[in-house]
Formats: C-alpha cells, sequence, structure tokens
C-alpha cells in the first residue's frame, strides 16, 4: 500500500517481510483494540517518511 513496512525494512537491513508479518501479527494478536493504533501508525508514517521509487 504505502510501503511503510518495506522502506522501515530496508533502512534497517531486514526482511520487508518478516516486518509485514509482525506488524500484522501485532494488530491482530495482541489483547485488546490494538489494530486501531496499528492502523494509524500506518498511515501517519506513510504520509510523513520520504517516498522512494524502490517500493
Amino acid at each position: 500500500m504505502l510501503g511503510v513496512c518495506g522502506g522501515l525494512a530496508r533502512s534497517q537491513g531486514w526482511n520487508p517481510n518478516v516486518v509485514r508479518l509482525v506488524t500484522a501479527v501485532l494488530a491482530i494478536v495482541i489483547p485488546g483494540f490494538s489494530l486501531i493504533p496499528v492502523l494509524i501508525a500506518y498511515i501517519i508514517l506513510g504520509a510523513t517518511l520520504p517516498e522512494s521509487d524502490e517500493f
């Protein structure tokens, strides 16, 4: 979508698929209403991080 997970993974030298998986697990598995905060953080990061042609 916005390339947030891929961009963060690349800047840290991590595997983008692992970052995406961890993000999805955190949004779904953590007890409580955690999906909304993860989505809000994703949208804010997508709007504020610099764009790249790679993702």
